[in-house]
């Protein structure tokens, strides 16, 4: 399953509660049920018996809050091939792989800050290889990942013969993680920059302002905006982004864009001496 596929096999929202859950369960499945209804509404047997199984799936993680916090962290809950346990308190994610389907590729979500300042995280797997007379035994390991600063979404770390390994097979199966990018409360990543929204007064807009911006390694900025904010208006701010990884020492720009809040209302005096002041200015 990817990233949504729960909530879109379902039919509801991804902040859906759990009398929503409930109900659109029923009414899919009263749907889709091989042995009832799906003569009735069209469907052949062998569709309605896969959809009645991935819906069966879907409730099964949504309707558990644990499970659904999994999912909803990871983009995905594997129920068969990953089993993802607490964190760490350092931070640090532990991943156990499962006895029955070998990995080829699990999300490693990691922040905004790790992504750029660069991390070490310690991911726990348990997998399975072969044992004495045909049978299998688990094997727990950690391994070290070192996120360099400046990875990006989709980056592949791989782990050969870290995987499950079948009785019969000739080699273990490969183990990949793929770096994913948790939202940021205010930066957003575009390539190599980060773009961030503010939020300034119309006299501020018009007169100037010093923005105090703190950077995702920890960092006090100090922005002096001296043009006039236009509609549209993006200040840009050179070695401010992210760090680029094939280019150590540079990084991206730091775009600013500008949401300007207007008074909700100005007395007849006000306007008049705005009126007055802006009639002389030029153009």
């Amino acid at each position: 399953m990817v990233a949504g596929d729960y909530y879109k096999i379902l039919k509801v929202d991804p902040n859906a509660n759990d009398e929503e859950l409930k109900r659109a369960y029923k009414r899919l499945a009263m749907k889709y049920h091989p042995d009832k209804n799906h003569q009735q509404h069209k469907v052949k047997r062998e569709e309605a018996e896969s959809k009645f199984k991935q819906i069966l799936e879907a409730y099964d993680v949504l309707s558990n809050p644990k499970k659904r916090q999994i999912y909803d962290f990871y983009g995905h809950y594997p129920l068969n091939s990953m089993k993802v346990n607490k964190e760490n308190s350092d931070g640090d994610v532990k991943i156990s792989k499962g006895d029955k389907v070998g990995v080829v590729e699990t999300k490693l979500v990691c922040s905004l800050e790790e992504l750029y300042k660069g991390c070490k995280k310690k991911l726990r797997i348990s997998r399975t290889l072969p044992h004495e007379f045909g049978k299998l035994k688990s094997v727990e390991e950690v391994l070290k990942i070192d996120i360099k600063p400046g990875w990006k979404k989709g980056t592949k770390i791989t782990f050969p013969g870290k995987g499950n390994q079948e009785a019969g097979a000739t080699n273990p199966d490969d183990l990949i993680f793929v770096v994913d990018e948790k939202p940021h409360a205010f930066f957003k990543r575009d390539g190599s920059d980060l773009v961030i929204t503010q939020k300034i007064l119309l006299l501020e807009a018009l007169v100037g302002k010093t923005l105090h911006l703190t950077t995702l390694d920890g960092r006090d900025l100090t922005i002096q905006v001296t043009d006039v904010v236009k509609p549209g208006y993006v200040m840009v701010v050179p070695n401010e982004g992210m760090p680029i990884s094939k280019e150590p020492g540079k990084k991206g720009n730091l775009r600013i864009k500008f949401d300007v809040m207007f008074p909700s209302r100005l007395t007849t005096q006000q306007k008049h001496e705005l009126k007055r002041i802006l009639s002389n200015t030029d153009n």
